[in-house]
């Protein structure tokens, strides 16, 4: 890739590359909303700083690092100055892309050897599958980096034979959240753990669609990481799965049917316009301005819509367990952004 003529771009073949990427950049943590409940985000940030001083001291340096355009990743960037100050031989490069087209492009690049980023946001799916590959750098962690403090269902989805390829930015499962007022409005109560019938109903007692507001807010934009992941938690807890015993699909099961012909017509009767197209950041723009009543989707969420700097109703969210059909195995998902070293 052409990158600025001052500055040697870092392949990942350097030597010094995979050695020193633990290297922590002390005192640059950033905050931290009290109420979230993702991986430790210090972890990120040794992770990426540390990865940066593995460029050397000997040339000027630029890397590139590819991630998804989501908040915290966003929140993430911005610790690139203090870095570049302290470290003014290398430089920064962030390629910030959609979800899908993040996902799209680093498969690419690894695929094919292309050597365009030096790191890359990827995750618990990717992760093990390109570390068997020996597609990434083995992460070898040293006594400045605790990588006992991961949430072992954390390192252990990232991991293949007890061998760490990638270092988890945040880790998440999906979970119900509600608006409060309109629940208590409408006299919605919810069992512990939620029934999709009682987030149907409610849905339809919380739509006011002269106000804007619709009962129901979920993934609908096309995707293995967009509506995808969400369908395939519905579809687990109808009692569905993708394959069977013998690898035969079951995608036209019962169980498969009944879950999306519920998802469908709860959506037509108290989902908003353009659901098709709503993915995570898109729901999540709707939520805090108050246009949805109930959301299912990652638990990363919590920390912005309760944060009264990005939510107009920050102070009316509730939460509750994923919904479930018939039975809770699979109704919630497990899922870790991470950096990783192709």
């Amino acid at each position: 890739m052409c990158c600025r003529s001052e500055y040697k771009h870092r392949t990942r073949s350097s030597p010094e590359f995979a050695p020193r990427f633990q290297t922590p950049l002390n005192h640059q943590q950033p905050p931290i909303h009290p109420q979230e409940t993702h991986v430790k985000f210090r972890l990120a940030t040794v992770f990426a700083a540390g990865l940066l001083a593995a460029a050397g001291a000997n040339a000027a340096t630029e890397l590139v690092i590819a991630t998804v355009n989501n908040g915290h990743m966003i929140e993430m960037q911005k610790l690139s100055s203090n870095f570049e100050a302290a470290n003014p031989d290398i430089k920064l490069k962030w390629v910030t892309l959609e979800e899908g087209v993040l996902r799209q492009r680093v498969t690419t690049d690894i695929a094919t050897k292309g050597g365009q980023f030096d790191v890359m946001t990827i995750g618990m799916y990717e992760t093990p599958i390109w570390g068997k590959k020996g597609w990434l750098k083995e992460i070898k962690t040293d006594a400045k980096y605790d990588v006992d403090d991961l949430l072992p269902a954390m390192r252990n989805g990232l991991s293949v034979d007890g061998k760490l390829y990638s270092v988890p930015f945040y880790g998440e499962s999906s979970m119900l959240m509600y608006r409060k007022d309109l629940a208590d409005k409408a006299g919605v109560k919810f069992s512990d753990p939620p029934t999709w019938d009682e987030v149907a109903a409610a849905a339809v007692k919380m739509t006011d669609k002269a106000a804007g507001v619709y009962g129901i807010c979920l993934r609908g934009k096309p995707g293995w990481g967009d509506n995808a992941a969400f369908l395939t938690t519905m579809a687990n807890t109808w009692g569905g799965q993708w394959f069977d015993m013998k690898w035969q699909p079951q995608l036209t099961s019962k169980a498969w049917t009944d879950a999306m012909t519920f998802y469908v017509d709860m959506m037509n009767k108290a989902a908003p316009p353009g659901s098709a197209s709503n993915s995570f950041n898109e729901i999540l723009a709707l939520y805090n301005e108050g246009k949805c009543g109930m959301w299912v989707d990652a638990t990363i969420a919590a920390s912005f819509i309760t944060d009264p700097k990005q939510s107009k109703v920050a102070d009316k969210v509730a939460f509750a367990k994923a919904p479930v059909k018939v039975t809770p195995k699979g109704s919630n998902w497990l899922w870790a952004w991470a950096l990783g070293i192709p």
